[in-house]
């Protein structure tokens, strides 16, 4: 079990300190607006849009878990404005410093406000670091194309500090976290964080609810790992985009729906023996019973990931 990193009296007043410097920017910006998920749970979510100026890349669901000793911050925004303002919701609600940040994956919606929590330890999928590596240049790039050019300007190579290969429990100080590397999924690093006391699970973006899911890892490989997230233990789903689900189900059917949806879609479009672009050309829209937002922007990204994926079956 990992505790906070200032446990001790002398390596908790560092973390004080550091966090104390931060007050003034903290107060310079608006806090993010939370609601209380459980006892202790915080969550922000973000809007069902592609980042641009005027969202700052607030696209994502985030949040944050106050323990008796510690907070836990779980993904942290699309822009380093955004984490400043996360910052500011920690703030308004706990005074205990934030000794973690956890992020579930890869996507800058979801680690580009990390460089605002310095003093904390940055905790990912064992897979992480790599990921963040290979693609951090075009994602600072995309950054500036779309938030502008001051926000990319403010951002540093992401580190991790702890990876997780299998699973990892953190004590926040009568508060234990569950912290599980699944295997590839939506990406190549999904990590999801269970709050054992409230049975709050942050899905990251294993689960979409309202916005059309996004494949980057392995169709199979997703609906595998969507098999094992509603267990006993989950009295609730934070997901990576929509609002928090205290009845997780109906959202993981829809998910469920499109995932199989699409897989039988690229099928279709393999069995009629054309390449992936003659597959894009006859690309339908599916039958979205569902309502998904941003489908157009997604859907056929999504085909040709599963094309590739599909095509040696």
């Amino acid at each position: 079990m990992r505790r906070p990193p200032g446990h001790a009296a002398a390596a908790l007043a560092v973390l004080l300190t550091v966090a104390a410097t931060a007050d003034a920017a903290e107060r310079a910006v608006e806090p993010l607006p939370v609601t209380e998920a459980a006892p202790g749970v915080f969550v922000h979510v973000g809007a069902h849009e592609e980042a641009d100026a005027a969202n700052h890349g607030d696209i994502a669901t985030l949040g944050f878990i106050v323990g008796a000793e510690a907070v836990a911050v779980v993904d942290t925004g699309g822009s380093p404005h955004i984490g400043q303002r996360l910052r500011a919701a920690v703030a308004a609600q706990s005074d205990r410093p934030v000794a973690y940040v956890i992020n579930t994956h890869m996507h800058p919606d979801h680690v580009f406000g990390n460089a605002a929590f310095p003093e904390a330890q940055v905790i990912g999928h064992h897979a992480l670091h790599a990921a963040l590596a290979a693609r951090f240049a075009i994602y600072r790039d995309r950054l500036a194309e779309s938030v502008g050019d001051e926000e990319a300007a403010a951002l540093a190579p992401l580190r991790v500090d702890v990876a997780v290969a299998d699973s990892l429990t953190l004590d926040l100080g009568d508060r234990e976290l569950l912290l599980t590397a699944h295997p590839t999924a939506h990406t190549n690093n999904d990590l999801t964080v269970l709050d054992r006391a409230t049975g709050t699970l942050f899905t990251g973006d294993l689960l979409f609810v309202g916005r059309v899911p996004s494949l980057d890892g392995s169709l199979r490989g997703w609906l595998r790992v969507m098999d094992s997230l509603n267990g006993p233990e989950v009295a609730r789903m934070v997901p990576g985009h929509g609002p928090v689900q205290d009845d997780p189900a109906p959202a993981l059917a829809a998910q469920r729906r499109y995932l199989e949806g699409l897989a039988a879609q690229a099928r279709r479009l393999i069995a009629g023996g054309g390449g992936l672009m003659q597959a894009q050309a006859d690309l339908a829209p599916p039958d979205d019973s569902d309502g998904w937002l941003l489908l157009d922007d997604y859907h056929g990204r999504n085909v040709s990931a599963a094309f590739a994926e599909l095509e040696w079956d």
